[in-house]
């Protein structure tokens, strides 16, 4: 398990978009599970939407991004520090909304690797329902 301050150490992310506050899971080079908390204080549910706060999809899809970075640093750990982009997004759908309060658990499992080039299956739950997932690729 990691926790916030180790995530920062890996993730080039900060605060409005580090996405993850926990690392619940890894298993290295393959899988993570990492823990999202949805709080009403964040600055986005000033805009979405000012009447009905709903934790937007696309960064749902920012998370599992950030979750499957947790993958690549796990297989890469003693290598030279290196950063990673998003290289594409498939197969994307959202099937619940995400409020404050949610706990989003987001999963990401390697489902293919060429060099510099990762292919993970990604979901988000939230109460052991599914409510979002994607086919998430990243490249170096």
């Amino acid at each position: 398990m990691k926790d916030l301050e180790a995530i920062k150490g890996i993730l080039p992310h900060r605060y409005p978009f580090l996405m993850i506050d926990r690392v619940l899971e890894v298993e290295a080079g393959t899988y993570c599970k990492a823990l999202k908390n949805i709080t009403a204080n964040e600055e986005v549910f000033q805009g979405h939407f000012p009447q009905q706060a709903v934790f937007p999809g696309v960064l749902m899809i920012e998370a599992l991004a950030q979750t499957a970075g947790m993958v690549i640093h796990s297989a890469s750990e003693g290598e030279e520090e290196s950063l990673f982009f998003f290289a594409g997004i498939n197969n994307a759908k959202f099937r619940a909304p995400v409020v404050p309060g949610d706990q989003l658990i987001l999963e990401t499992t390697l489902s293919n690797r060429r060099k510099n080039f990762w292919v993970f299956d990604g979901k988000a739950s939230v109460d052991d329902k599914l409510v979002a997932q994607a086919e998430v690729r990243l490249m170096k």
